[in-house]
């Protein structure tokens, strides 16, 4: 009986963050000492040990309880096996299943049969097996490691000092292992469910001391407020703060998609607050591409100022092209466009309540060897002949009222041509020939990747 009883001393060695807090011995008390034991001795001199009719134990002065139906001990491979409504307790976690394995050569312990495991900060980890290492010398941070696919409960404390109740954050994938309090590696079919966003991908790794976790492969992330977004890339890292997402980055092969705003680029930086994106930010060598309801822009990079998720301002840097559908009442196969070193578009971003409707552009500006091409309903011609605009200079300004063009502004080194289609005859005749203009210069629209 003294040999088990060290040998379960050893298992119920006290758990701690820091190594040179780990306790070298435990003292055992068993309170629960009236079940039968039976001591078996092979040809070599080793025991196996059986107890039965209840078993409970604890290490002295460390806060550390083993309970079980019974136990069974075998010398010659140093392992412990427990079977019936085991509970092991110490001061970082408790495991709780139907049959359980302590290994003594390498301190970890396997269970089976409807595993809970909670960790000190309470967060829960539930699934048909795990295996706990606890914290040793050689290991200062306890690890456990799921397969099966288990299911984790991570609780995201109020630091705001509000006193406000802990929301929750859900892991589910195939395989999860936990180191310590607040590292979480996932990896495969990975869904995180949290109250502001819905995450998926191939493999996670969640940091809550930190309030950061990154997803790779095919990941995606979809913020769950009234006006939703979606944001999809090679690998997608998520910051949050106060129990609230605020930043979602996405790197390469970004796409983010919302009602007002979609955006395809190497690298995507949402900006969220209060489960809606304030701002968008998109960049790389294969350029940054912006789609709003009635336009397109492509650029280097691109910045979008969406305020309560209703885009208010984007501005294309370097080398920026944008087009759009022409005015309301023209008939063309053309889109208009504008091009220039900088572009921003300013948008009459509605009221928050007004979810149906779509901002409208107010006015566009390019800047820098700036040019333009627009059309606008001939009262003269044809409806499928409009009147056609082409401008050039150093900053060329477009108003908008009623999405229709209103004035445009060229500023320095001003050039352009308008050409308008022949007026209809009223008496079935040929209508007169307009004036000679200057014909427009060939301009190749840059490829718009969709």
């Amino acid at each position: 009986m003294k040999l088990f009883y060290s040998v379960v001393a050893s298992l119920c060695l006290a758990s701690v963050a820091g190594a040179q807090n780990i306790p070298k011995s435990c003292d055992l008390d068993f309170t629960n000492k009236r079940g039968p034991v039976n001591i078996v001795e092979d040809a070599s001199g080793k025991r196996t040990t059986f107890l039965s009719g209840g078993v409970v134990a604890h290490c002295i002065g460390q806060g550390n309880t083993l309970t079980a139906d019974s136990a069974e001990y075998y010398e010659a491979e140093a392992r412990l096996y427990l079977v019936g409504n085991v509970h092991y307790t110490e001061p970082r976690a408790t495991v709780t299943s139907r049959t359980m394995t302590y290994y003594q050569n390498d301190d970890h312990l396997h269970a089976e049969g409807n595993v809970v495991a909670v960790m000190s900060n309470g967060s829960t980890l539930r699934g048909p097996s795990a295996d706990y290492y606890r914290s040793t010398a050689q290991r200062p941070l306890a690890r456990m490691f799921a397969p099966g696919r288990p299911h984790v409960t991570l609780l995201q404390k109020d630091t705001t000092g509000r006193g406000r109740p802990p929301d929750t954050a859900h892991v589910v994938a195939n395989t999860i292992t936990m180191e310590g309090d607040s590292l979480v590696y996932a990896s495969r079919s990975v869904e995180i469910t949290r109250p502001d966003m819905i995450a998926t991908g191939d493999s996670a790794f969640l940091d809550s001391a930190h309030d950061f976790a990154r997803l790779m492969r095919e990941p995606s992330v979809k913020g769950t407020g009234s006006r939703s977004f979606t944001l999809t890339g090679g690998v997608i890292d998520v910051y949050s703060r106060n129990r609230q997402v605020e930043r979602v980055v996405a790197t390469p092969t970004g796409h983010a998609l919302s009602q007002d705003l979609e955006l395809v680029a190497d690298s995507i930086d949402l900006r969220v607050q209060n489960n809606q994106l304030q701002r968008a930010m998109a960049w790389g060598k294969t350029r940054a591409h912006a789609v709003s309801p009635d336009r397109e822009i492509i650029a280097d990079s691109i910045d979008a100022i969406m305020p309560g998720q209703r885009i208010r301002e984007v501005r294309a840097l370097r080398k920026a092209y944008a087009e759009s559908n022409p005015d309301s009442g023209v008939v063309s196969k053309q889109r208009d466009w504008m091009r220039g070193d900088t572009i921003v578009a300013h948008f009459d971003s509605l009221a928050v309540g007004d979810t149906s409707s779509k901002p409208r552009i107010r006015e566009i500006t390019a800047e820098g060897r700036a040019s333009s091409f627009y059309q606008m309903k001939s009262s003269k011609g044809p409806a499928t002949e409009p009147t056609v605009n082409y401008v050039r200079g150093r900053i060329i300004d477009i108003i908008f009222e009623d999405r229709k063009v209103a004035t445009v502004t060229v500023i320095d080194k001003a050039t352009g041509v308008l050409i308008e289609p022949a007026a209809v005859s009223t008496v079935g005749k040929p209508a007169a020939t307009p004036t000679q203009a200057k014909p427009l210069p060939p301009v190749k629209p840059p490829v718009i990747r969709r």
